[in-house]
């Protein structure tokens, strides 16, 4: 169990009393003195002592008890205690909101909202307890709908004994600092008055040259001392630790203080205080430094929103201090906001009580805008449990680390599970091809997107590209290439954490030669364009919306039956349908022009059409007298060739002067 998780922390060196030397102001002052386990431990046989008579007296023991169970987190105790004073009518509305809380963080909910609802009752302005609200539904929704990281437990670092606030560092983060409670041999100096347990050290893991962690150890460097060390945080460097210390004394309490060691070779010195306060009545703790060393965050319980707040103080020197600044309402809260991680200069991820959250500490993430506001995320399940989960650490970039949670451990005792994230992937690929499918290399694909992307791809030999996208972002796409039309498409990407692909192949029109526009229909022997006509010339629209500068002719050509006035006369109506139509939909005429061709230009096989029709060949001309040379079957399909309605560029300077 950490003895850090409580800021106000003090040591003594009294042993257990005996239940005929166990005196009420004894029990008071061990509690005043934050010597939590001890204080209960008397709490409980001055209890069982007081004939249930006196009422009053067993409310006000067992309350008292149930606040130093709950103080070192045996929540079963606390809410039992808690349940004896309910029983006794102790007079204090606070009773309920402990038992609320309590409940949350066993994870009776339902029990939770009760006692929160009745201490709203007297106390409808508290945060706390609307917060402890929120949270209890918050769980519910976060069980049913999981984050996608994966959490374990690192049996390889945890032992029986407690291990919290693991800290990632090296230039591979081939190390891991955390501090535990195991000791090789126990002995009542090595107790704490306060949990319970033994007292912590710093300990160091390292991986073998498969990337496997290896046995924990014990430092053996004079940072460590018989009192409580925890809570390491690394320069950028590696060589200064940033860590809090808590000494004891057996007359009066102490605060915990932040310390710094630095590394000479492989051995760390002796720590010295952090000159962060200049009175000795302050707690500070839970240091972490930023990545960039600018700043060292860390935690107290001087004046500021209520309970123990995060705050920071520039760094000026290796030990000189600015003064200290709270980061504010948005993260601090009437509850204990605690054990911050900076990420990054925008980024810091802390755990707090006082936010909705699923029981007690949770992990939250911080993220501040180009306003200086803090936008706070609960990282939701299974990072976070009914229990406490704190003490996070990140390898690198990585979405992937180490925290400490208390889960499943029915003597609250902390222990250390990693977590991670699996990579979600976004990308779009495609190939950029002519209107035969030819692909067209060196192609540019430009896309812009709204989270700030602005790449260039050029294409492949074989005309495809491939580019990673985020999640929830939508994107505009345009390629282009030499001597072809550009091509634009818009692309808004799924917000559902998971792998996507999306597929986008471009067909860029040539500027030199005409493009046969697929699928265009004309009722029979008639220039009237057939519904299913739409999509084909709305493709036109866009070639025109896409290269405003550009002017196009629309062709209709037909195939060798019937005289030549008949097909041009049919040709140019069927042509001028379809100007008709994009000049309705919003294109100034002065870009288009219509022309009838109808037999006079019969279609020349590409590579393509030959490909499809084994009995055609590549550069062969559908003339009437080719045509006629052909099976019946074969005739039909030239004619369908033949058939056709193509546009072509006829200047590229529309607008431009």
């Amino acid at each position: 169990m950490r003895l850090v998780h409580y800021i106000e922390i003090v040591l003594a060196g009294a042993l257990l009393f005996s239940c005929k030397s166990v005196k009420l102001s004894v029990a008071e002052e061990k509690q005043r003195m934050g010597e939590y386990y001890d204080a209960a431990n008397m709490y409980r046989k001055l209890y069982s002592k007081v004939k249930p008579a006196e009422r009053d007296m067993r409310a006000y023991v067992s309350y008292r008890m149930g606040v130093c169970y709950q103080k070192i987190n045996d929540v079963s105790r606390a809410t039992s205690a808690y349940l004896n004073a309910l029983r006794y009518n102790y007079p204090d509305s606070l009773l309920n909101l402990r038992l609320a809380r309590t409940y949350h963080q066993g994870g009776r909910y339902s029990d939770a909202i009760n006692y929160y609802d009745k201490f709203l009752v007297q106390n409808p302005e508290s945060v706390i307890a609307r917060n402890g609200l929120k949270g209890c539904a918050l769980a519910a929704e976060m069980k049913e709908n999981p984050t996608l990281y994966g959490v374990r437990r690192m049996d390889v670092l945890n032992s029986r004994y407690g291990e919290f606030c693991p800290m990632l560092t090296g230039d591979d983060y081939e190390k891991l600092y955390f501090a535990s409670s195991r000791v090789k041999k126990i002995s009542k100096d090595s107790l704490s008055n306060i949990t319970g347990q033994p007292l912590n050290n710093i300990f160091l893991v390292e991986k073998d040259e498969k990337g496997v962690w290896k046995k924990p150890v014990e430092l053996e460097d004079a940072i460590n001392t018989k009192f409580d060390e925890g809570t390491p945080s690394f320069s950028a460097d590696g060589n200064t630790m940033y860590y809090t210390s808590c000494e004891s004394d057996p007359i009066s309490s102490r605060p915990s203080e932040i310390r710094l060691s630095t590394r000479s070779g492989a051995s760390w010195g002796a720590g010295t205080r952090a000159n962060l306060v200049r009175d000795s009545t302050t707690s500070v703790g839970h240091p972490a430094i930023s990545p960039d060393g600018k700043y060292l965050y860390f935690v107290s319980d001087v004046s500021g929103y209520g309970g123990k707040d995060i705050f920071r103080a520039r760094l000026v020197g290796t030990d000189d201090f600015g003064g200290m600044e709270n980061l504010g309402p948005q993260i601090n809260t009437d509850g204990d906001e605690m054990f911050p991680y900076v990420r990054d200069s925008v980024t810091i991820y802390f755990a707090s009580d006082g936010h909705p959250g699923l029981g007690g500490l949770d992990l939250f993430k911080a993220t501040r805008d180009s306003l200086g506001v803090w936008k706070v995320e609960n990282m939701g399940s299974p990072v976070n449990s009914m229990g406490d989960d704190f003490g996070i650490t990140f390898e690198g970039k990585w979405e992937r680390g180490f925290f400490s949670s208390n889960r499943n451990d029915a003597r609250g005792y902390d222990h250390i599970y990693s977590f991670e994230r699996p990579v979600v992937t976004v990308f779009i690929e495609g190939y950029v091809s002519d209107g035969e499918e030819n692909p067209i290399e060196k192609a540019l694909i430009r896309i812009v997107g709204k989270d700030g992307l602005n790449e260039k791809v050029i294409a492949k030999p074989d005309g495809s590209y491939k580019v990673e996208l985020e999640r929830d972002i939508s994107y505009v796409m345009m390629a282009s290439a030499p001597d072809y039309l550009n091509q634009n498409f818009e692309l808004k990407t799924d917000p559902d954490e998971k792998n996507e692909t999306y597929y986008v192949d471009f067909y860029l029109s040539p500027v030199h030669k005409p493009t046969v526009v697929e699928n265009i229909f004309y009722d029979y022997d008639r220039a009237t364009l057939r519904p299913e006509s739409k999509e084909a010339l709305d493709e036109i629209i866009k070639v025109l919306n896409d290269n405003l500068n550009v002017t196009i002719e629309m062709g209709a050509h037909t195939d060798r039956k019937g005289s030549d006035r008949y097909n041009e006369g049919l040709a140019q109506r069927r042509a001028q349908s379809v100007v008709d139509y994009l000049i309705a939909s919003g294109i100034p005429d002065s870009r288009l022009t219509a022309r009838g061709y109808g037999k006079s230009e019969p279609k020349t096989v590409t590579k393509k059409m030959a490909e499809e029709n084994g009995f055609l060949h590549e550069g062969d001309v559908l003339t009437e007298q080719y045509v006629l040379s052909l099976t019946p079957e074969q005739q039909d399909i030239a004619d369908q060739y033949n058939r056709r309605t193509e546009f072509k560029v006829t200047g590229t300077t529309y607008n431009l002067y």
